[in-house]
């Protein structure tokens, strides 16, 4: 299993749903297949731009297996893993490996801000579980475990853990793992608006938020940097920047499904809490929408 080399463009893609909030299965098949065909390299579902605590367990496997269908083996599809107790994370994992996903994203046990030792045992027991590859989400921003360039050190022994997606807004911590570790693991950028910089110091990916309404953009930008193309891809790069700012919210979720509706790439039926935006904060978004549509690069000309 260790030998899945994830990289390039992977989408934490949406989570649809109808107006009544139940899931939206036909738009979720419509936005996947939207994914494949603008070249991304595999699929993350449910996570936190996916609304993953809104979730039930069963709902999430639900949509993993919408995901599975859709790509029928095109890009790998990896579930992730958002549960407040281990147990729950072990039953989720064996029953979505039944469903036929190519692995997992683990992110840490939510509400709970476990210390490294939890976090590391933690992902021992899910990866075991498992018996597919995982990749790592670790974002001490947003969920307050941090786990260093010495803690990957010490999970290289598990065989099942193959990437680590990276998200805690230093970017010099890309540099420290690939020292630390070497090429043990592959490294996915986490956070949208350092994806030229994580691809310039070597990041393999971009585990992205963005992609959801522009797949094609994000997928040319990876392109170039691979291609050490860099002039051209900072060119893209800024001119995204003002869209990739909107990844980085406490409403992500509520800001990207208000540019897929705004691009006609999906819609913004949210679950409650959470309610479409309004007044100057969708205004915010929606200029920067349109500007970046008038502005919306030729990427005919690039290859």
């Amino acid at each position: 299993m260790s030998a899945a080399k994830w990289q390039g463009i992977f989408p934490a893609v949406t989570t649809k749903f109808h107006a009544n909030e139940e899931l939206d299965h036909a738009e979720m098949e419509k936005h996947f297949e939207f994914q494949i065909q603008n070249g991304v390299h595999g699929m993350v579902t449910c996570g936190s731009l996916g609304e993953a605590s809104t979730l039930s367990l069963e709902e999430k496997l639900a949509v993993a297996k919408t995901a599975v269908k859709v790509s029928n083996g095109r890009v790998p599809v990896l579930a992730n893993v958002s549960e407040t107790r281990t147990t729950n994370a072990i039953r989720y994992v064996e029953q979505a490996r039944e469903l036929g996903v190519d692995g997992f994203m683990v992110m840490p046990s939510v509400l709970y801000a476990a210390d490294a030792r939890e976090a590391k045992d933690n992902l021992r027991t899910i990866a075991t579980a498992a018996k597919l590859p995982i990749m790592v989400y670790n974002n001490p921003v947003a969920y307050k475990v941090d786990l260093t360039p010495e803690d990957f050190q010490e999970l290289a022994d598990c065989e099942h853990i193959v990437a680590i997606k990276e998200s805690t807004d230093n970017i010099r911590r890309i540099t420290d793992l690939r020292n630390a570790v070497g090429t043990r693991y592959q490294l996915f950028m986490g956070v949208d608006d350092l994806s030229f910089e994580g691809l310039a110091v070597g990041a393999d990916g971009l585990l992205a938020g963005l992609v959801v309404a522009f797949p094609a953009e994000t997928v040319a930008l990876y392109k170039l940097m691979k291609a050490k193309r860099y002039d051209e891809a900072l060119a893209l790069y800024q001119w995204f920047m003002p869209l990739l700012h909107l990844d980085v919210s406490t409403k992500l979720v509520q800001n990207l499904k208000l540019v897929e509706a705004l691009v006609g790439v999906g819609n913004e039926m949210v679950r409650r809490p959470r309610q479409p935006l309004q007044g100057s904060e969708r205004a915010k978004v929606t200029a920067i929408v349109q500007q970046a549509l008038a502005t919306r690069p030729d990427l005919s000309r690039l290859f």
